[in-house]
């Protein structure tokens, strides 16, 4: 590396100083060709910004209903779902907001978890997924898509609905990272029953371990490891807002959420640690096709939106991002709605 001597240069260095102005016309015009024959290819999912960006019609731009008709055994794969749902595996283009941050995600396989871990990835964050073991085929092209963004990629696959497997989530991401300062709790599960006389003691049960207490024992061991700067970001959902007859334990703990939330960014604001969350709509992921939807209603899902269809991961990532990120350092205790209108904050 070359260095400029400032004396030289005002004491008539002009040797100096023309090597300095040639070098930075050389640089200049090389970044220009660099610029040209790059417009359109990435370097670890990075790419300088587009000369325009692209307009689209949010109501055509993605899959619209009917959806066809599918059902698979819970918790289900995203990879054998029709239409498959859009993660950002081809589209998603990070500009750095996050380099050098280390997060963890639940949930992170598929849904609206793999596209965070995307997108989180390519804006230079290491990241840590959780998944069960049934979701193997999908967390393993997520692993793959985070390490070709030239990330670090931790896979620890387990149930957060047991106590003890949430305590080793944690220290196992805080070990595997070299610390944590992000932590996404998204886990979840919905299963659509239609009467409360239906719904089991176990099922409900089951419905408020993933979404509530898994959340409550994954951030309670991670905040000590959590400095200032840190972010935990919650999935709610419009559910706490405007529930479903047939969602009543999944409406109920997305409520539950909410307050969590809020109560909890008070605790840890003076901590420099901010707590916020995403309320999504209708997001089509493998909840909806593993016992989310009923069969019936399934091919009008998200019809009743304002855009007139449900939204796909990807529209969801860079809320996560942002939420992470520095630019929202003055953003706590809030709940930011994704609905694609109507039904959320």
């Amino acid at each position: 590396m070359s260095s400029v001597n400032p004396e030289n240069d005002i004491a008539g260095g002009s040797a100096t100083r023309r090597h300095f102005v040639g070098t930075l016309a050389s640089g200049v015009a090389a970044g220009f060709a660099v610029s040209a024959q790059a417009e359109e290819k990435t370097v670890s999912g990075l790419a300088a910004p587009p000369a325009q960006t692209v307009v689209q019609n949010p109501v055509t731009e993605y899959p619209q209903p009917p959806f066809p008709k599918q059902l698979q055994e819970w918790p289900g794969l995203a990879g054998k779902m029709t239409p498959r749902p859009d993660h950002g595996e081809k589209s998603y283009q990070g500009t750095g907001r996050l380099t050098g941050r280390k997060a963890l995600i639940t949930g992170g396989d598929s849904g609206i978890g793999r596209a965070t871990a995307i997108a989180f990835a390519r804006e230079g964050a290491d990241v840590a997924i959780n998944y069960l073991p049934a979701e193997e085929e999908d967390a393993k092209e997520v692993l793959a898509l985070i390490r070709e963004a030239g990330r670090k990629a931790i896979a620890i696959p387990g149930d957060v609905r047991e106590e003890e497997f949430c305590k080793k989530l944690t220290a196992d991401a805080v070990q595997g990272l070299g610390g944590l300062d992000i932590l996404v709790n998204n886990a979840g599960r919905q299963q659509s029953v239609d009467s409360i006389l239906d719904l089991t003691t176990e099922a409900f049960d089951a419905t408020f371990k993933t979404n509530f207490y898994a959340i409550f024992w994954i951030t309670k061991a991670a905040i000590p490891h959590m400095k200032p700067g840190a972010s935990i970001i919650n999935t709610g959902s419009e559910q706490a807002y405007d529930p479903s007859a047939n969602l009543l334990d999944y409406a109920s703990t997305k409520a539950a959420i909410i307050n969590f939330t809020k109560s909890l960014s008070k605790q840890l604001a003076p901590k420099g640690i901010r707590v916020n969350a995403v309320a999504p709509g209708p997001v089509w992921t493998p909840l909806q096709i593993s016992g989310g939807q009923p069969q019936e209603k399934l091919p009008e899902f998200g019809k009743k939106t304002s855009l007139g269809r449900a939204g796909q991961p990807v529209e969801l990532a860079p809320l996560y991002v942002l939420l992470a990120s520095q630019e929202s350092s003055f953003v706590t205790g809030q709940v930011h709605g994704a609905s694609g209108g109507g039904g959320s904050p």
